[in-house]
Order: structure tokens, then C-alpha cells, then sequence
């Protein structure tokens, strides 16, 4: 028997696997497009329109339709010159083809095609194709029409020629591979369309088409939207503070290029206390910053300074001006096109060209100065701001060192509502942050000790969309978050910056009633998380629980469901033969009116439970969406109930 035994510690030469052409996407997805989840999905779309806006920054193309089928499967449609279709003299094969099937092939690597391109540290159509059981592509150019469809990557037959043309221009059509994207392969218009408004600012002068086949608007057609801006990141800008009060009544606008960079970014002050600074390095979200932030944030600093020591409206103040002071109230976004990115960071979206600090803060310095000089009622008001900032910071200082004065670790300093779990690995454990005394009494009942931690909220949580930062720290419940989870905030290198090293749980739940006070509160929360604790959600430690509407019961047999389709179909199911009277539905107005039992079998037991992870897609678009609905303004923040009240969740 041993003679026969495979010997599996012999590694030889023979053991090295080459992946051919595209299998090696197919075999590791996530190397590629990051995850085969939602987000991943997703992604596809954007690589395709990529290559579109590439065509429009070279200035061949104006027009981009992206269409949803009923299949999920999507079009992306473009004006541009079209992909070429004639012979490739290395591939011996049609460039439309070596596009489609070959990694990391295309015109964006030739810096006489492209000067920049979009999605550069992207993995391109060919990644798509790989991911997809059909692609069909299609070229109009030269007043023909090419074709050619692939599976899995693997063209299906040569480029062929189909027909005659009047226009140019490609057409990509692809269905996702639910055998990759196990998880869904629907998408999600407004995802789609945060995504396309986003070039649209960033691309001013182009006009991007999002059409769902799926859903029809009263008169029959398709739903459908159109994102065009001419006023470019002015506009984003304005879009990003449209329910925040303005400081100043038009944003600061920079176009130009310094260096050999071009560099565009807008910036205006609102009377909020919190920093949007929003950034891109071409059309990447660099959600981790970078070189072109550390520009910006220096020639602001610089200037700003300059400006309020030269005017004497500092010469009174005796708190020391620091660079978080000139940013509070600050929305900015900036954008760079560098021909060659070097990106760093966690999830490479840091971008770490130094050439390009230079550039940023002299156009920033440079026309900064000039607004300043030449605004003096505008320059007061922010300096105004500034010093407001300073006296608040160090409120908040003082405020901060409270909470952060006990010993969380020790366990002295933890809350006395705190259910704490017996296991002290954080990985391991979790802490739910629960709606109330009652159900906090339930969840303390039917937990699993040993991993699961409790924390009963009273009401509801201060809304940090509106209050000054020192306000926050002292507010009790929110003191007990921060003392439960064990983080901080502030160094001597950054005053906002969150501290995990000691974090306590990995996972943090929120758990409320599912009804309009529970989703409000859960509404404060993740507000909370997303201006103080926004790496917590980034890094996927942020939760919310969905705890059962319905318990369906018939005799001893039962089903617990989560929404009206599930219950009617729970009801059917139970009634059989029977009359339907005899089917009990009870409704769950709030997690008090379960027992331990019920709330361990349904929401606490990670066999059982439903957790939504709380993600952001789009920081730009949450950004938006938070200052809309916790802030003043009333008009728009019933408009997005009324358009999105079917939905009944928001996913931020």
C-alpha cells in the first residue's frame, strides 16, 4: 500500500501550473477586479466605460450608453473611433481580438494613442470577457460593422465582417458568470449611476446614458437617466453641498496645468464641522489619498495663513492655528491626470507621485491667493470659520481625553450597561449595539457569552451631521461606543485620526426595531461611524442585523420571515389543505416582543442570522446622501423618501 501511495511531498518541475490566455482570471477573480461579491460585479461595467472615456479624453468620443438588460446582462455603447479590427503583426490575429482575449493589451499603454487614460491600474476588457459566459463585441469603423463573440473568454469565432456603417464606434455586450459571482449577478441601477454621474463631473462635456430595461416609468418607457456637466468638479461640488448651508456663494474653482499635470479641483466652505475632501488620479476614486491630497492640503494651509496673519485676524486668537482648523466645513474635490500613477496603500488607491505635491499646491497657492486678495467679505467669513474651528478643536481636545482617560483595557472604564464576552481575541468576538433597555435585556438573555457583547443604546443617538465635535464626545451614548469598541481619536501627527490598535470587536452590529424610530436610529449610527469611525466600515467591520418581521405558525410547525413575499409564502405553505384561519401570523413590531430563545435562533446565531455588511460603493455619493438626510435642509430629503420609500433600506 505505501509503494502505491501518491508521494505529495515530491515537487518537481511538473508541478508548476501555466495558466493559459485567460484562465488565470477565471481561476483567481478576485486578483483582478478585487471581489466576485457586488462590488465586483460592478466593476466589470466600469472597466468597459473605461475605455470609453479613455476615446473621450483623446477627444474622439462624446456620447457613452450603458443599458441593463432584462438578464442582467449590459451594453456599453460609445461614439468613439472604434476598436481596431485590422491585423495585429505580432498576434497574427485580428487587434480586436488580442484586445478582448489578451491581458493588459490595448491603445492606453501607447503614450502616442493616449496621453492619460482612465482605470490605468485596471485590468481591462479582456478581464470582462474572461468573467463573462457571452461577450459580443461589436465595431462600427471605417463605415463597416465587425463582430465577434467569446465564452469565458474564448472567441467563438474569427472577427467577421457584418455590415455597412454610417457612424463609429464600439458596442460591448456581456453576461456576468454566476458561476464566479456566486453571490449576485444583479445589478443595481443607482450603484451604476453614482458611478456615471461621477465621470460625467469629472469628464465635463460628456453625455453618459443609464437605461434599465427592467423597469418602465408610467408612460411605458424605460427607466432611464442622463449625466452631463459642463461646469466639470464646479458643479460636483455644488452637488455635493446642495443640503449644506454655503459659507461662501460660489465654490473655488482651479483649472490648469502646473508642471506638466493637469490639475482641476473646486472647493467651497458650508457651516457643517466636518472635511469632505473627495480625490481622483484619472477618474480613480483614491479613497486612501495621497500625493495630490498632501498638495492640496499644503497650498490651502499656506495660503489661508498667510492671508489671516497679513490681515491681523489672527493677532487676538491664543489658540495655535493648526491645518485640521483650515479644513473644517471644507468640500473639496480634486482631480489629477498623471501619465504614469504609481499607487500604494492598502487597496493600491493612494497615489504616491511626489512631482505631483508640487504642482497641486502651487495651483491651489496660486489662485487661492488671488480669490483671497480679491473676495475680502468672502476671505473674512473663512477666516471666521477657521478661528470657530481652533476654539472648537480644542473643546473637543479636552472632551476627547475624558473619554479616552480611562482604562478601557482594564476593564474599569468599560460602560456599566456593557454585557461584556468572555473571549478577549478580537477577531473572535462581537458587539451588538442594541435599541433600548428591553431588547438589550433579551440579547443579554439569549447571546452566546463566550463571543457576543451587548451594548444597550438609550433612545436615540446624538446626530453628528449637526453638532459641533465637542459636543460629540460628550454626548453619553455615543462616550460608551467609543469606551465599548476601545478606540480613539487624535495623535500628535493628526488630530482625526481613528486609533484601532486596540479595538475590541471585530464585528460591530447594530441591532434596532424594524420599524421608522429603529431605522432612525440605525440612520444616526452608521452617520456616526461614517464621519468618526469611516475606517471601521472600509475595513468591513460594520454590520447591521435583520431580525425577522414575521413568525408564520401553524399547530408546532413555524417559519420566521423577513418580508411580505416570504410571509404570504409561508402562509400557503403551512395552510395546505387546511383553512387559512387556522394559519397564525404574528407580526414583530420590535425586538422586545421576541423571546431570548427566538432572538438567539433568528438574529443572534451566526448558523441562522442575516447580516448586512455595511459597505460604501461610492464615497462621493454616501457623502451626499448623509449630509441630505441628517442635515436641514427638508425639500430634498423628502424627495429621496418619496422616490426611494419602495425600497425601505438604504444601502450606503
Amino acid at each position: 500500500m505505501s509503494e502505491e501511495k501518491e508521494d505529495k511531498s515530491n515537487y518537481s518541475a511538473d508541478n508548476i501550473q501555466v495558466l493559459e490566455g485567460l484562465e488565470a482570471v477565471r481561476k483567481r477573480p478576485a486578483m483582478y477586479i478585487g471581489d466576485t461579491g457586488f462590488k465586483g460585479l460592478h466593476h466589470l461595467v466600469y472597466e468597459v466605460v473605461d475605455n470609453s472615456i479613455d476615446e473621450a479624453l483623446a477627444g474622439y468620443c462624446t456620447d457613452i450608453f450603458v443599458t441593463i438588460h432584462k438578464n442582467n446582462s449590459i451594453t456599453v455603447k460609445d461614439n468613439g473611433r472604434g476598436i481596431p479590427t485590422a491585423m495585429h503583426t505580432k498576434e497574427k490575429r485580428s487587434a480586436l481580438e488580442v484586445v478582448m482575449t489578451v491581458l493588459h493589451a490595448g491603445g492606453k499603454f501607447d503614450k502616442d494613442t493616449y496621453k492619460v487614460s482612465g482605470g490605468l491600474h485596471g485590468v481591462g476588457v479582456s478581464c470582462v470577457n474572461a468573467l463573462s459566459t457571452l461577450l459580443v463585441a461589436e465595431v462600427h469603423r471605417e463605415g463597416k460593422i465587425f463582430k465577434q463573440e467569446y465564452s469565458c473568454g474564448k472567441p467563438l469565432y474569427p472577427v467577421k465582417e457584418i455590415g455597412t456603417a454610417t457612424d463609429s464606434g464600439t458596442i460591448v455586450t456581456f453576461t456576468p458568470d454566476d458561476s464566479i459571482f456566486t453571490q449576485t449577478t444583479e445589478y443595481k441601477f443607482d450603484t451604476l449611476a453614482g458611478r456615471l454621474r461621477e465621470l460625467a463631473y469629472l469628464n465635463k462635456g460628456i453625455k453618459l446614458t443609464l437605461t434599465d430595461e427592467r423597469e418602465t416609468n408610467d408612460d411605458g418607457s424605460y427607466l432611464s437617466e442622463f449625466f452631463y456637466s459642463e461646469g466639470g468638479l464646479k458643479e460636483f461640488v455644488r452637488y455635493l453641498d446642495d443640503t449644506r448651508t454655503p459659507l461662501i456663494p460660489e465654490a473655488i474653482y482651479i483649472e490648469g496645468e502646473k508642471n506638466g499635470i493637469p490639475v482641476e479641483l473646486a472647493f467651497t466652505y458650508n457651516n457643517s464641522y466636518s472635511e469632505n475632501v473627495h480625490s481622483y488620479v484619472n477618474n480613480i476614486n483614491t479613497i486612501e489619498g495621497g500625493t495630490h491630497i498632501a498638495g492640496f492640503r499644503r497650498g490651502l494651509t499656506r495660503t489661508l495663513k498667510s492671508y489671516a496673519d497679513k490681515s491681523g485676524l489672527l493677532k487676538n486668537l491664543k489658540i495655535e492655528i493648526t491645518g485640521d482648523d483650515f479644513r473644517e466645513g471644507l468640500t473639496a474635490v480634486i482631480s489629477v491626470k498623471v501619465q504614469e500613477p504609481q499607487f500604494e496603500g492598502q487597496t493600491k488607491t493612494k497615489l504616491g507621485n511626489n512631482e505631483v505635491t508640487g504642482a497641486v499646491d502651487i495651483a491651489v497657492g496660486e489662485a487661492l491667493g488671488n480669490f483671497l486678495e480679491e473676495n475680502p467679505k468672502e476671505a473674512k467669513l473663512i477666516v471666521g470659520k477657521v478661528i470657530l474651528a481652533a476654539t472648537a478643536r480644542a473643546a473637543a481636545r479636552k472632551a476627547r481625553e475624558m473619554v479616552q482617560r480611562k482604562n478601557v483595557m482594564g476593564g474599569s472604564g468599560l460602560p456599566g450597561k456593557l454585557a461584556d464576552c468572555a473571549n478577549k481575541d478580537p477577531y473572535a468576538c462581537e458587539l451588538y449595539l442594541v435599541e433600548g433597555d428591553s431588547a438589550g435585556g433579551t440579547a443579554k438573555q439569549g447571546r452566546n457569552r463566550d463571543f457576543q457583547a451587548i451594548l444597550p443604546l438609550k433612545g436615540k443617538i446624538l446626530n453628528v451631521e449637526k453638532a459641533m465635535e465637542h459636543k460629540i464626545y460628550e454626548n453619553d451614548e455615543i462616550k460608551n461606543i467609543f469606551t465599548a469598541l476601545g478606540v480613539s481619536i487624535g495623535t500628535q501627527e493628526d488630530d482625526k485620526a481613528l486609533n484601532l490598535d486596540k479595538l475590541r470587536y471585530h464585528k460591530i452590529i447594530i441591532m434596532t426595531d424594524a420599524d421608522i424610530d429603529g431605522s432612525h436610529i440605525t440612520t444616526l449610527i452608521l452617520t456616526f461611524f461614517f464621519r468618526y469611525m469611516k475606517d471601521l466600515i472600509e475595513f468591513g467591520n460594520v454590520y447591521i442585523a435583520a431580525p425577522p418581521l414575521y413568525q408564520v405558525k401553524k399547530g408546532k410547525d413555524f417559519e420566521y420571515c423577513w418580508n411580505d413575499a416570504q410571509r404570504d409564502t409561508a402562509i400557503q405553505r403551512l395552510k395546505g389543505a387546511g383553512k387559512e384561519d387556522s394559519v397564525h401570523v404574528q407580526r414583530y413590531k420590535g425586538l422586545g416582543e421576541m423571546n431570548a430563545e427566538q432572538l438567539w435562533e433568528t438574529t443572534l446565531n451566526p448558523e441562522t442570522r442575516t447580516l448586512k455588511q455595511v459597505t460604501i460603493d461610492n464615497a462621493a455619493e454616501s457623502d451626499h446622501i448623509f449630509s441630505m438626510l441628517m442635515g436641514d435642509e427638508v425639500a430634498p430629503r423628502r424627495e429621496f423618501i418619496e422616490k426611494n420609500a419602495k425600497y425601505a433600506k438604504i444601502d450606503v
